[in-house]
């Protein structure tokens, strides 16, 4: 069958059987999602993969006055990190840890974002920003407790302005609004920055945060590291337009940045922090990156993700683009190299040993905080607990 006009089109897409129809249907929205995916929108760039230094209008007056030292700083945070990360992994391995979610290939973005927060600034993380916690000042060792099993997280937020991990998916950005209307009714001349991923960005609590951020005009942004796989779901299962480009809808500006590039992610985040503290409301800032390695130590990417993946974000390392900038554009010499890789080694030590020094905790310590005041139902499960602990010793004492 022929026809030539639009109402001839739907007719004869009528007389087709229900199947066919809806295969029609199905086909333009496979085809525009495809495209979508295929289709890399841009994003703010400083330093190409080659480590070239890419000159932005915008974004330049943030890191322009960057000092080499400066720059080597923030080499050494990524190399420590990506260390400290190395040496965890490895931990979970050989039984040390429960569980470990690693950041690999994501140094830019926390450290770039880690370090364009000021003392004063309030961060909420979820489980994988060992990057930022590093800048804030949070000893790593303390992020190995959590994931040994031996305390609750081991700092105290309000010392470093760092919230505790989150691992229940989202719920961060909630808490980090809240904290951040706070913020402005108390007239402080601070920001809250709050740390998820493209998978906690299909939770409604992520869209709440966004529209009470938005709707009271808070002091927050909100960070985003899209690396592009929640778990095993591709970021094209999740959403239909550029990340960013959801923040229009809630009426507040949203940007992707190379989250490899370390120099974009600290100007493209200090200036929204700058935005927050000046009452101009929240930010979406999209770190454009990639998960190099499992979604945490129980993962297999090698079943969802083709190697060729993998291998072409490998050419864009955040450690490496900046070391090619360091030895062509400034005077850094072998001697710098040759120290940090000493002072890595050293920082592995380190954490092997106090990671295996851990004492276990104390066994009615899980009755601990559980009611601020104290709770009937918990002291006798306490207490029954405590005499299950006694059987074992009786049973041993009758055998002797």
């Amino acid at each position: 069958m022929t026809v030539d006009s639009a109402d001839g089109t739907a007719a004869a897409q009528k007389a087709q059987p229900p199947r066919k129809r809806a295969a029609a249907k199905k086909a333009p929205r496979k085809a525009a999602g495809r495209a979508a995916a295929a289709a890399q929108p841009e994003l703010v760039q400083l330093l190409s993969p080659t480590g070239e230094r890419v000159r932005n209008a915008e974004y330049d007056a943030y890191v322009d006055a960057i000092t080499d030292d400066e720059l080597r700083a923030l080499y050494r945070d990524m190399v420590l990190t990506r260390r400290f990360d190395a040496e965890a992994t490895a931990l979970q391995r050989q039984g040390e840890l429960g569980l470990w979610a690693s950041l690999l290939g994501q140094e830019a973005a926390q450290i770039g974002s880690g370090r364009a927060t000021r003392e004063d600034d309030y961060v909420f993380p979820t489980y994988r920003e060992h990057g930022v916690a590093w800048c804030r000042g949070v000893d790593p060792t303390n992020l190995l407790g959590m994931f040994r099993g031996v305390n609750h997280g081991g700092w105290d937020p309000n010392s470093n302005n760092f919230h505790l991990y989150t691992i229940v998916i989202g719920s961060q950005t909630l808490h980090a609004t809240g904290y951040a209307m706070g913020v402005a009714k108390d007239g402080a001349d601070s920001a809250v920055i709050a740390y998820f991923g493209d998978g906690a960005s299909s939770q409604g609590d992520v869209l709440e945060a966004f529209n009470f951020g938005a709707v009271y005009n808070a002091p927050v942004v909100f960070f985003c590291q899209n690396n592009q796989w929640a778990i095993s779901e591709p970021t094209e299962r999740q959403m239909r337009v550029p990340l960013y480009q959801r923040a229009q809808g809630f009426g507040f500006p949203g940007v992707r940045v190379d989250g490899n590039d370390v120099l974009a992610c600290l100007a493209v985040t200090r200036w929204a922090l700058e935005r927050a503290r000046n009452g101009e409301g929240p930010t979406l800032v999209e770190a454009f990156t990639y998960r190099m390695g499992a979604h945490t130590t129980s993962d297999d990417p090698t079943k969802y993700r083709a190697d060729e993946e993998r291998e072409a974000w490998e050419a864009k390392d955040p450690i490496l683009r900046l070391r090619t900038y360091l030895e062509a554009r400034t005077d850094t010499d072998e001697g710098f190299f040759a120290e940090l890789d000493a002072e890595s080694e050293a920082l592995g030590k380190r954490v092997r040993d106090v990671v295996r020094a851990m004492p276990d905790p104390g066994h009615l310590a899980i009755f601990e905080n559980v009611y601020a005041d104290g709770h009937a139902l918990v002291d006798e499960e306490r207490a029954q607990f405590v005499a299950y602990q006694a059987s074992f010793a009786d049973e041993a004492a009758g055998e002797a």
